[in-house]
């Protein structure tokens, strides 16, 4: 898929796929397209060429979307008078849940102790783990995280991937958007490199493998090679 805003090209040609039960990295430099493919895989944008396939077919519509997809793209969008427990609520009245899954959304993403704690006066790490309660909260099958290790201290991002591990044990798709590469090659089975185009797409191991046992070195050989080429080739793996 391709998408255009203006004489800018957003994303060019763009393909690959998630495997079920399995994370996946995408990685890429500021304003390789990495929020613009995020948007338009929960159809918040449509593509200028091209289609999307989320869960096996377009997609989805805000009602099924919000039952099948959690998202993690923005911790700081909540009401910040209300309490950690109430936005939890809120949050699982619009999706038509019961009150139990609050319970055990707040056990796992460990604010325990945090509830009656209103949002303005949680850090940004704990505004981190309110947001991924509420991605959980319907039990989605896909799990899509926008720098999700931002504002979290080294236990937080320790638990952050631990976390993401268990989803993926438990059979969902995780998506993970980062510019944190040693914490991606510690936490994901597969890499999307993208810089409008898709310069890699495949598992970890072979990634680092071409970069001589380094994702360092094999991420900046891509990157940096698009700088010069005038269409770079996609490499599967």
């Amino acid at each position: 898929m391709s998408k255009r805003f203006g004489d800018h090209q957003a994303l060019d040609d763009v393909s690959f796929a998630l495997r079920p039960g399995k994370v996946t990295g995408l990685l890429g430099p500021n304003g390789a397209g990495k929020s613009t493919l995020l948007r338009i895989l929960l159809g918040l944008a449509r593509p200028d060429a091209g289609s999307a396939e989320v869960l096996g077919g377009q997609p989805l519509s805000a009602p099924e979307r919000a039952q099948r997809v959690g998202v993690v793209m923005d911790a700081i969008g909540f009401h910040p008078r209300v309490t950690v427990r109430r936005q939890l609520e809120i949050s699982a009245r619009s999706l038509g849940l019961p009150s139990s899954r609050i319970a055990e959304v707040i056990g796992q993403v460990g604010l325990d102790g945090a509830e009656r704690k209103r949002v303005k006066a949680c850090s940004t790490g704990m505004r981190q783990r309110l947001a991924l309660a509420v991605a959980l909260l319907p039990d989605p099958e896909l799990l899509i995280l926008d720098e999700p290790l931002n504002g979290l201290d080294p236990d937080g991002i320790r638990w952050m991937r631990r976390l993401v591990e268990r989803s993926a044990d438990e059979g969902r798709t995780v998506l993970i958007a980062s510019h944190m590469l040693s914490e991606v090659e510690q936490s994901v089975d597969d890499v999307v490199v993208l810089r409008r185009s898709v310069l890699f797409t495949g598992s970890l191991q072979e990634l680092v493998r071409r970069g001589g046992g380094r994702l360092e070195d094999a991420y900046f050989a891509l990157v940096e090679g698009a700088d010069t080429a005038p269409r770079p080739e996609v490499t599967r793996a």
